[in-house]
């Protein structure tokens, strides 16, 4: 029906005509997938949750006389600093530590604060005091750097996330006698709460089940800035079982994206912490879907009560964690499931209010001509497998 070169001429013109994913379904409700088709040129769809694989890379330009930095701290979060001079990347997840110390004695805990909160205040403008040792040589004579810097003072500061936006995850649970701490937030003992992170039927790569539209190179909202799609994401796993739907019913595809993080909104980028787990980034991500024909509106209106995901016991703390079986998002969305007979309390990871806001700031890009889509340069893999971490050597398995 369309064609990406087509739709980007209606942004220009101001004629096309944008949908959020919950207005899409909405409106196939109303008049069915066919006539959808004919009248919307863009779905749009969006996400604001916690993406711990995710961080920054920085260059901060050569000081006088130059160093080669070997260890850095930014306020306190150290940074890798292997492979250049002066590039450091900063990993969202890693917490602070006492500056200038490279581990943490065994009495101490890290604190929380981490590298998403770091991000959150560059991209605000904020002072950062960076800390670094260098490796002195010829070229590279200075030992020692103490200095402060914002992102206006450094060359390049962009996010390069190894995964985000999952396809579908996990709801997490706790079936033991004591309260766990866990990446998904508190747990409760004897099944006491359930969480989980996936928008379900708001959720981007729900609504393109194959990655059809979606490939390298693509242009999303990232942070509140403009960014794209730059491989499979680590942990990519497009082969777990389906719906007949083409939908997964676990953890499947995942996405590797960028974004100049100069141009990033903090309200979009947040530093948060995980208590007795650690740091993490609250991340905004926002996707364009291209009406091309009648099988993407039928793919977009998929509802919460045709997806599904895996129940998960944290407390068996094995790769391989027991399953209560499989939930709807509908279930999920009520705020309660059974398990086992018992009611159990369910909260989503994800801000569903945040979400649609980054879906509506994305719609009006389209709609003002400020955005226009770019068809992928390739598709990302559809046949990865996922490989487990067996241990050898002298190391034994945690019985």
């Amino acid at each position: 029906m369309r064609t990406i070169a087509e739709i980007n001429e209606k942004i220009k013109s101001g004629s096309v005509v944008v949908l959020t994913l919950e207005e899409l379904k909405a409106k196939v409700a109303a008049v069915g997938i066919a006539q959808t088709a004919k009248e919307v040129d863009v779905v749009v769809a969006g996400t604001f949750e916690p993406m711990e694989a995710s961080g920054a890379i920085l260059n901060l330009g050569h000081t006088d006389p130059p160093i080669k930095i070997r260890q850095c701290w930014l306020d306190g979060v150290l940074a890798y600093s292997g492979f250049g001079a002066v590039d450091l990347y900063l990993g969202a997840s890693q917490s602070a530590e006492p500056l200038g110390m490279a581990e943490l004695n065994e009495s101490e805990e890290p604190g929380d604060r981490g590298g998403g909160h770091v991000i959150e205040d560059l991209i605000a403008g904020k002072t950062v005091q960076l800390r670094a040792t260098g490796q002195s040589t010829d070229c590279y004579p200075r030992a020692t750097l103490d200095t402060i810097i914002t992102k206006d003072t450094i060359n390049q500061f962009y996010l390069f996330n190894p995964r985000n936006l999952y396809q579908n995850f996990i709801v997490g649970v706790n079936g033991g006698d004591r309260q766990l701490h866990t990446y998904l937030g508190p747990l409760q003992p004897r099944l006491g709460n359930a969480v989980y992170s996936n928008l379900g039927a708001l959720a981007p790569l729900f609504n393109d089940p194959r990655l059809r539209l979606l490939g390298i190179g693509s242009r999303i909202f990232l942070g509140g800035g403009i960014g794209y799609i730059t491989w499979e994401g680590t942990q990519h796993f497009p082969l777990q079982k389906r719906l007949p739907n083409d939908t997964p019913i676990g953890p499947a595809a995942t996405l590797a994206l960028i974004g100049d993080a100069k141009q990033m909104n903090p309200k979009w980028v947040r530093g948060c912490y995980f208590k007795q787990y650690g740091p993490s980034l609250m991340l905004g991500v926002g996707v364009p879907l291209p009406v091309l024909d009648e099988e993407v509106v039928r793919c977009c209106a998929v509802k919460d009560e045709d997806l599904v995901a895996p129940i998960i016991d944290f407390s068996i703390p094995r790769r391989v964690r027991p399953t209560f079986g499989l939930v709807t998002y509908a279930q999920l969305k009520s705020g309660r499931v059974k398990i086992e007979g018992k009611t159990v309390r369910v909260a989503p990871l994800a801000s569903v209010a945040l979400s649609r806001q980054v879906a509506q700031e994305l719609k009006q890009w389209i709609e003002n001509g400020s955005f226009t889509l770019t068809a992928p340069v390739a598709q990302i893999p559809d046949d990865r497998k996922f490989i487990a971490q067996e241990i050898w050597g002298s190391q034994t398995v945690l019985e």
